[in-house]
């Protein structure tokens, strides 16, 4: 592991067209990782034809689309301010929150912000640890990072290896964060076929994780087909150091080499073959989940953490390409689920995709106990067109605590930060949005608004290729979420936002 020393610091319509406990930090010495996006995840970043570039050339010059890297939003929002990246150069992912720290991945290692001032966050530590996609989350004086890049070995210097190489490492690693400006690094765990996400479901002595890893092979030593269900990591908070794998619950079982979740194409074309899950989203205080498994969506049950038990499965062949993530609302009667087509590397928020492929999925929770169905009512997509050179689809977000109403901020890429009110689960709407223009105006370049999450009274984005944003919304449907203060948020792990707020 190295420690890093740093300085503080439009609606249109376009044509169709651990090594070892306790390492300590040491002078930077390695160079980046390198990067690609989420992707279901191997992005099928489309070729741009000349025709499609001058057809974004011209749709800025018409004021169709914003210039190359302007900034857009609707009146409601406040762009604060944009933290470039620093030392870290690869993709930035996902996000954490704890008290006035903001911990933001990235597939160099991660980085912490002090966001007591929101308007002038500052790096407190950046930690070079290479490993892709460095899912990050926090419990406590714990970190965990997901790795899911075959390496040579469990350390932050290890180099990338072959899956196919039996001594290659993938899985959990753990940080010791109590010192915020010197990250320790504690603990790895390895898991079948990597840690891709990975989930927390934090008890009182322990934190157990749920890992989310797919694309089995069966000249992968360690990711064998068929790999039909998740891995369950136990830690003991005060022995991080015996974190271990306790289980691999089965949910999708099935006959055959396959298991039984969606066997993708060609009996179902342009959608995933299910073989594991891409993100688990859990409500501890109802004792539920959801997951995004690639082919299906499903609903289980976590009251016993290590033996989760599916409740319900759908399956989306129409419109669904690769269900990648979710999200319940406050009152756990619904599940927005998320389609990642095109991997996050593709132009999909146009007219030629369409409102109904890659977007939202909101499903209704219907009956109860063990009877439990989950019941699709709508699709959700942003209103505004963007140009055939954005990677633009949609991706992770988190809700906005407004008792009575459901409502959520959701990155979409390029497509920059929507939020929509989804209240009526059939007719969903946006309320606000944030965008820049296009990185370019000539060819595909991967970019945009990875994470969108609202964290006490502001939006905090992880843009991939510009950096970390503050945004501020004033909007008297959600200014009430502004009272709601949380010391902790991992968005995976939905809090009970109320219950927490009215015992404060």
């Amino acid at each position: 592991m190295t420690l890093l020393h740093t300085t503080r610091v439009r609606r249109r319509r376009l044509g169709v067209a651990a090594a070892a406990a306790g390492l300590l930090a040491t002078l930077l010495t390695a160079g980046p990782a390198a990067a690609t996006p989420d992707p279901g995840d191997t992005p099928a970043q489309a070729a741009i034809s000349s025709e499609q570039a001058a057809d974004t050339k011209s749709a800025i010059a018409s004021g169709e689309i914003p210039p190359v890297d302007a900034v857009v939003h609707s009146d409601n929002i406040e762009h604060l301010v944009n933290i470039p990246k620093d030392a870290l150069k690869g993709t930035n992912s996902d996000l954490a929150f704890q008290g006035k720290y903001a911990y933001a991945g990235n597939y160099d290692g991660f980085r912490i912000f002090d966001i007591s001032n929101p308007k002038a966050p500052t790096t407190v530590a950046q930690v070079l640890c290479p490993g892709s996609q460095n899912d990050v989350t926090v419990s406590g004086d714990l970190l965990f990072l997901s790795t899911d890049s075959s390496r040579s070995d469990n350390s932050c210097s290890s180099t990338t290896q072959p899956a196919t190489e039996k001594s290659s490492w993938e899985g959990m690693k753990i940080f010791d964060i109590s010192d915020k400006r010197n990250p320790k690094y504690v603990a790895a765990v390895e898991t079948a076929c990597g840690s891709h996400t990975h989930t927390l479901v934090p008890k009182r002595r322990n934190v157990y994780i749920y890992v989310a890893s797919y694309s089995p092979n069966a000249t992968f030593p360690d990711c064998q087909p068929p790999h039909d269900g998740i891995s369950v990591i136990k830690v003991p908070r005060r022995a991080p150091e015996k974190a271990a794998v306790v289980n691999f619950p089965v949910l999708f079982p099935g006959e055959g080499p396959d298991g039984g979740g969606n066997p993708g194409s060609p009996t179902n074309p342009g959608v995933s073959k299910t073989t594991g899950c891409h993100d688990i989203t859990v409500l501890p205080s109802k004792d539920l989940a959801a997951g995004a498994c690639m082919g299906d969506g499903i609903l289980f049950d976590i009251e016993d953490p290590e033996h989760p038990k599916v409740i319900d499965q759908v399956q989306d062949n129409v419109n669904f390409a690769f269900w990648h993530s979710a999200t319940f609302n406050q009152k756990a009667n619904k599940v927005i689920f998320t389609d990642e087509l095109g991997g996050g590397g593709a132009a999909t928020c146009n007219a030629a995709i369409g409102p109904n492929r890659g977007a939202d999925g909101i499903y209704d929770i219907v009956g109860r106990g063990e009877n439990r169905k989950l019941v699709f009512r709508s699709y959700y997509k942003i209103p505004r067109h963007q140009a055939d050179t954005e990677n633009c689809v949609a991706h992770n977000g988190s809700l906005i605590p407004v008792k009575g109403r459901d409502i959520m901020v959701q990155a979409w890429y390029q497509g920059g930060v929507s939020v929509w009110d989804f209240t009526n689960s059939s007719k969903p709407k946006e309320i606000a949005y944030f965008e820049r223009g296009p990185l370019s105006a000539d060819t595909m370049v991967t970019g945009g608004s990875w994470s969108a999450y609202y964290y006490n009274g502001y939006i905090y984005s992880n843009d991939i290729a510009k950096g970390f944003d503050v945004l501020k919304l004033d909007d008297r449907r959600t200014d009430p979420a502004k009272r709601v203060r949380m010391d902790e948020l991992n968005v995976q792990t939905q809090p009970d936002y109320f219950d927490d707020f009215d015992r404060d």
